[in-house]
């Protein structure tokens, strides 16, 4: 007699799989495959997927390392993303106009009217404006009328937010890390301190001006004729689009609140809750789904928070205007997060220009800035590809394959490879240059030199194929295959990278440093971390004597 099935095998609630989605990958030349099964994430109507008849029983998610089950709790707010009606709708009982901070709702019709002087809501009273903005409601099915979650998060007193018929949890955390003492934990600080009401529009405009002054900013905000800051530079405007998505799609009913870190090198807006679009339908701009959409609304009438869905487009082409490094967007869980970090960071930087300007003299300057962008990430990058692009460049992957082609023809790139998986590697070659004086430096004791030619080496190239020939490998399997590589030899990022069909920058981001953290990879300079020269190892098993 059979044993009974696993619940995992019954029938899940959704099917996200379609006949693309599943794939088989040869891995070695005798014959053996594996089959890649792609599971697409659901989308805000399906979740959450689970199997059995309950949900609350039945919900379990992917975290990395493997499948856990989701908490009532999780499974819960899954639900209530799923609901057209928006979280921040809910009608507050018991809850009045004490409960607002009338200064916030004067300062808010004032900057109101002068992003938008004619506006006809400008004419109504409190109320009025209160119901048009999505403060206050009522339900035509049960009667019942208030004040709005939208309404008290926005112009509310800080003991109303908090109390627990409304947000206990709430919180707001703006922090400055610009001292240059490490004894410094802060440089400055906005947080619900008691110092200030604490609603969103007094955390909005107390963080907007802090945002546009300091370090690494061309030149602070300046002020219209009302005396409000406005944003004047397409940085401004990207920081101060991040702030608003911050607040409008946060779960304020999530753990650790909306939390925003200013350092020298980058700023990090992080908030509780999950994307309720795929980070490809982000970056591809042009569809909204708010969890927030009185709120929304509400920031609309001051001029941010586009509903449009381009907020994260507007964004990445601010930085790309900058030649920063890239926006970064991470999901996390237990609790649910999302954090954006904006880095502050050249993606051409100074000894890369002068590299390129030795290898193919002056026509570099007469290139696009995209253009450049792809010479300089396929120096630094060991290559570049069209996918890699994608990531970094406003454009549409036609005119990116466009644009490398171009660069060919003139032989400033080499592309290796077919179709999708075409590696563009730089052209020419460099100048003879003056022979770089001995290393005086002596290398480390017992570490073994990296293998002169890792495409040639059959056992590494076999170890390496399944992630290699796999467009979006488990994590797991990245991981065990990075260990595998450096067992018994130090490699290189861009060596493991050219092995795995993987940037440097995604192994190091997403594997490597983990695995370092972790204890399970040693590093062959570990007194610099940075070192130009960076390899890792994996470290040995340490095994315990029996008696």
């Amino acid at each position: 007699m059979g044993s009974s099935p696993s619940p995992l095998c019954r029938l899940a609630s959704v099917n996200l799989l379609t006949e693309e989605a599943v794939a088989i990958i040869p891995i070695a030349a005798d014959g053996r495959s594996v089959v890649r099964v792609s599971v697409p994430r659901a989308g805000r109507k399906d979740r959450p997927v689970y199997v059995g008849s309950n949900p609350l029983m039945g919900t379990y998610r992917r975290n990395h390392a493997g499948d856990y089950r989701c908490s009532e709790d999780e499974v819960r707010r899954m639900f209530a993303d799923q609901s057209d009606e928006p979280a921040d709708s809910r009608i507050l009982e018991g809850f009045g106009p004490d409960d607002l901070h009338p200064e916030s709702l004067r300062q808010f019709r004032v900057r109101f009217g002068a992003a938008s002087p004619s506006h006809a809501w400008l004419a109504e009273d409190d109320p009025a404006l209160l119901q048009r903005l999505g403060g206050f409601r009522r339900d035509r099915i049960s009667g019942k009328e208030g004040l709005t979650l939208a309404g008290i998060l926005m112009f509310g007193r800080e003991q109303a937010i908090r109390d627990p018929a409304a947000l206990p949890g709430f919180h707001l955390d703006y922090r400055e890390r610009l001292a240059d003492s490490p004894d410094v934990r802060w440089s400055d600080r906005v947080t619900l301190d008691g110092t200030w009401e604490g609603n969103l529009f007094q955390f909005y405009r107390r963080v907007l001006t802090k945002l546009g002054e300091g370090p690494g900013l061309r030149r602070p905000f300046q002020r219209d004729a009302e005396g409000y800051r406005r944003a004047d530079t397409a940085v401004h405007e990207a920081l101060q689009e991040a702030l608003v998505n911050a607040l409008i799609h946060a779960d304020h009913a999530g753990q650790g609140g909306v939390v925003i870190d200013r350092h020298l090198d980058r700023f990090e807006f992080s908030n509780p809750g999950t994307l309720l679009l795929s980070r490809e339908q982000l970056l591809r701009g042009g569809v909204s789904e708010c969890r927030n959409k009185s709120l929304q609304k509400m920031f609309q009438m001051l001029g941010v928070g586009d509903k449009a869905g381009s907020g994260i487009d507007k964004i990445r082409k601010s930085w790309i205007e900058q030649r920063w490094q890239s926006p970064r967007m991470v999901e996390t869980v237990k609790p649910d997060r999302v954090q954006l970090t904006l880095p502050m960071v050249s993606t051409l930087p100074d000894a890369a220009m002068l590299e390129l300007g030795r290898r193919f003299g002056p026509q570099v300057a007469t290139r696009s800035g995209d253009e450049v962008q792809a010479l300089v990430t396929a120096l630094e990058e060991d290559f570049v590809t069209n996918q890699r692009l994608q990531d970094m460049l406003v454009l549409h992957s036609v005119d990116i394959t466009r644009m490398l082609q171009g660069l060919v023809r003139d032989g400033l790139l080499r592309p290796e490879g077919k179709t999708r998986g075409t590696r563009y590697y730089l052209g020419g070659s460099p100048p003879d240059l003056e022979p770089s004086p001995p290393d005086l430096e002596p290398s480390p004791p017992d570490l073994e030199p990296s293998p002169p030619d890792l495409q040639d080496d059959p056992h590494l190239l076999e170890l390496a194929a399944p992630v290699r020939a796999s467009g979006k490998a488990p994590r797991e399997l990245v991981r065990a295959t990075v260990l595998g590589l450096c067992e018994g030899r130090f490699l290189r990022l861009r060596e493991l990278g050219r092995l795995l069909d993987r940037s440097p920058e995604t192994l190091r981001d997403s594997y490597v440093s983990g695995l370092v953290d972790e204890g399970h990879l040693e590093l062959r300079y570990p007194e610099n971390r940075s070192h130009p020269d960076q390899a890792y190892r994996t470290r040995p098993i340490e095994r315990e004597c029996g008696p």
